[in-house]
């Protein structure tokens, strides 16, 4: 069996949190275009949404100071154990921070300034109720800077894997994996008409793009992250009987590649949607 077969992350170690980054290379170059959108201003409320071990949360709130107020809403209780400890660290007092999810956020209409949300909204339970909320709770002419990935995320991982799964006349896998992909990652117009019908004007849609690059994907399948972000998703779409041979050719697919070219890279291209609420 595979070694990053057999891996497991339990997202509510202790162990994991010790060791997972304060701003991981993943989160970072979305967390850097949205921090440049923001308009900052005194004494406003703010509201991070899925901040997870602490970004952009505590950034935020340092940023705009004392005169501010930043609330923080994320289910994710292991990382909220330690972005308190970041908070309580750095003496930060400005934030408030909300155990549970998006789709129920427990503070008043018309009370918030700016939303911010690193990632984060695509990746919600419920994207209809979630932009339902963020409306009902922001301010007329309030700000709300997104990012998100795009479903052509990967692609150069996902075209291997659709070659792998046809030469193995694995169809009904490759309709599973087209579902996964646009489950986590509708495409841009589809998510903007969503965002849109909820009460936001888009202002600007700022599109960039970063790659991941390994010496081969044996370096890539057994990347920390690799592993616990998105692993676990790739390997649901295959019957577990069949894993260790398509990922065995995906691995042998991708060193071919790698050999070839010097490296294996995963393309990922995102935006930044930076919006207001109409008023």
């Amino acid at each position: 069996m595979k070694n990053y077969l057999n891996s497991t992350f339990d997202l509510d170690s202790d162990e994991l949190l010790a060791v997972f980054d304060e701003l991981p290379f993943w989160a970072a170059p979305f967390g850097i275009k949205l921090i440049d959108k923001v308009v900052l201003r005194k004494g406003i409320r703010a509201l991070d949404i899925g901040f997870g071990a602490g970004f952009p949360l505590t950034e935020l709130a340092m940023r705009l100071g004392e005169s501010s107020k930043v609330f923080g809403i994320d289910p994710w209780s292991a990382a909220i154990k330690r972005t308190r400890k970041k908070i309580a660290f750095y003496g930060i007092e400005n934030i408030e921070i909300i155990e549970g999810v998006a789709e129920e956020i427990p503070l008043a209409s018309d009370y918030i300034d700016l939303i911010v949300s690193n990632n984060g909204i695509n990746n919600v339970a419920d994207l209809e109720k979630v932009l339902s909320e963020c409306s009902r709770i922001l301010k007329p002419g309030g700000q709300f800077v997104m990012t998100m990935n795009l479903n052509n995320t990967m692609l150069e991982f996902y075209t291997i894997l659709e070659e792998i799964l046809l030469e193995s006349d694995m169809k009904a896998e490759i309709a599973t994996m087209n579902q996964q992909i646009y489950k986590k990652r509708k495409p841009l117009n589809a998510f903007v008409e969503t965002v849109e019908k909820h009460g936001f004007a888009i202002k600007e849609i700022d599109h960039d793009q970063f790659d991941y690059k390994f010496i081969d994907g044996t370096a890539l399948l057994n990347h920390h992250f690799i592993k616990m972000a998105f692993l676990s998703g790739w390997k649901s779409i295959v019957p577990m009987d069949k894993q260790e041979l398509v990922f065995t050719r995906i691995e042998e697919r991708m060193n071919e590649k790698a050999q070839a070219e010097g490296f294996f890279k995963l393309s990922v291209p995102f935006v930044v949607i930076d919006c207001h609420r109409k008023v």
